[in-house]
């Protein structure tokens, strides 16, 4: 039988490794959106929702200073599983993956529309799962592989199938023609993968479905299938790296990825070799066949779902987030808006002085580059990507957040990139809708611009302070 000890090993590194960037993300990000005084305030949330439908710690501490803590423990608890230092027992290990799923699940509960991405659920479910892979020196338990395989079907063959249902681009092989630069976030490279021939274009989208809706059926064929399928797995995901900034969708599926392969296969890339190994004892393996029949169980909703002509794209059945449905890019946009905001000390000036403030991550001034931010997760411009889509309906966070931008809060400037007014915050607010192209190769040589942009509208008008203080909870406002 395939040994399957280094790839577990090599595994629980990447989750270990994702579950540290999303706690990085926790300590950037979590209380300026969520905190006590965020976009979308923890202890507001707690007071609406029952813990029985979010299960989480916050419930009980809905303050800064706990999440402060949960976010640091969630660092510190990855380098320990990273390291390896607990790997020697399954009394350590056990305790470490239980602790981050602990955390991480509550936070992912009380984060609302900011963790409402599939990819949380991903790294929940793999997250769980791991904390029954036991210690360094345990053989690693088939059924347990086949499991985590289950994951990886669920993430491809659910994407394959929502892109056949959802545009009709991916039918005919043109979907590439626009991902590229209408992508949530693109990288450095996206604006060659734009530019490349269409012939290649087309190319991608096949292989695309192949990987998608042929490949994932070969994850539970012998070996050498199961290898060569999760290769090909691997490499698809890495081109996906490559051209756009898709949090850490692309690592996890990478991750999920290594089951498939067997230890002669990865033994060419890491010379490692096994410790004299033991048998899962009877408990373990008791456990291990529980947990067999309970994702059975849960699974027949998200089997249910990849049947269904109305198929949801990502979705949990439970709110510990296990066994979910999942998929992704259903449809392309076919131009990109994005939403530029601008601060000035008049209502009704000229041009010149409203100045623009930067994001992170999402497009903006024409000249910047488009930056390299994954597997990390800029939150904050991810949600303006989804806002700039439906332009009439402003959602009540995103008042807020201007709001923010002129009291000169802190914590809310933290999440830019720029703050064009350093000394002091502006006294008006408001915020334009663009739609953004690439530059043609001709364009970016002559002005070193890599967008283009064209004013359609306003999406915010020009706001003081006192008309935009104390919105009510959640919904959205009506900008036309």
């Amino acid at each position: 039988m395939p040994s399957y000890w280094l790839g577990r090993l090599i595994f629980e590194k990447g989750v270990a490794i994702t579950y540290l960037v999303a706690f990085l993300a926790v300590v950037d990000h979590f209380i300026p959106l969520l905190g006590e005084r965020g976009l979308l305030p923890v202890p507001a949330f707690v007071r609406r929702v029952s813990f029985r439908r979010s299960p989480s710690l916050f419930h009980f501490a809905p303050h800064d200073r706990a999440f402060r803590i949960g976010g640091w423990a969630g660092v510190i608890l990855s380098l320990v599983a990273l390291s390896g230092v607990a790997d020697g027992s399954i009394w350590s290990s056990v305790p470490v993956w239980a602790a981050l799923w602990v955390l991480y699940l509550s936070f992912v509960n009380v984060g609302q529309t900011f963790y409402a991405f599939g990819w949380e659920s991903i790294l929940l479910e793999t997250g769980f799962f791991t904390m029954f892979s036991g210690s360094v020196f345990t053989a690693p338990d088939f059924v347990l592989i086949l499991i985590w395989r289950w994951i990886l079907f669920r993430v491809m063959f659910g994407a394959g199938l929502i892109k056949m249902r959802a545009d009709p681009c991916w039918k005919d092989l043109t979907c590439l023609d626009f991902h590229f630069e209408t992508q949530p976030m693109p990288n450095p490279l996206s604006w060659y993968f734009h530019w490349m021939p269409a012939w290649t274009h087309k190319a991608g989208v096949a292989y695309n479905h192949l990987v998608e809706l042929a490949v994932p059926f070969a994850y539970f064929a012998p070996q050498p299938a199961a290898t060569a399928a999760g290769v090909l797995t691997i490499v698809f995901q890495g081109i996906l790296m490559l051209s756009g900034n898709l949090s850490w969708l692309n690592f996890i599926t990478i991750v999920l990825a290594i089951p498939t392969l067997d230890d002669g296969f990865l033994r060419h890339f890491f010379p490692l070799r096994a410790p004299v190994l033991h048998v899962p004892g009877e408990a373990h393996q008791m456990a291990i066949w529980v947990l067999a029949a309970v994702v059975v169980w849960l699974s027949v909703g998200p089997v249910r779902n990849m049947l269904s002509r109305q198929q949801l794209m990502n979705f949990s059945y439970n709110p510990v987030h296990l066994v979910n449905t999942y998929g992704a890019f259903g449809g392309v946009t076919r131009v990109r808006f994005e939403i530029v905001v601008e601060g000035s000390a008049a209502p009704h000036g000229s041009s010149s002085e409203w100045k623009e403030y930067e994001f992170r991550g999402k497009p903006g001034l024409p000249w910047r580059r488009p930056p390299q931010i994954a597997p990390y997760h800029l939150r904050l411009d991810w949600l303006i990507w989804f806002a700039a889509m439906q332009p009439y309906d402003i959602p009540m966070w995103f008042v807020r957040f201007a709001a923010k931008l002129l009291e000169g809060d802190a914590g809310t400037l933290r999440l830019l990139k720029i703050n064009p007014f350093p000394d002091a915050p502006p006294s008006y607010i408001r915020a334009l809708l663009y739609e953004y192209h690439f530059t043609t190769a001709a364009e970016r040589r002559g002005s070193g611009m890599w967008w283009k942009r064209t004013l359609v509208g306003s999406y915010l008008p020009a706001a003081g302070l006192a008309s935009l203080a104390g919105p009510g909870e959640g919904g959205s406002l009506r900008s036309r």
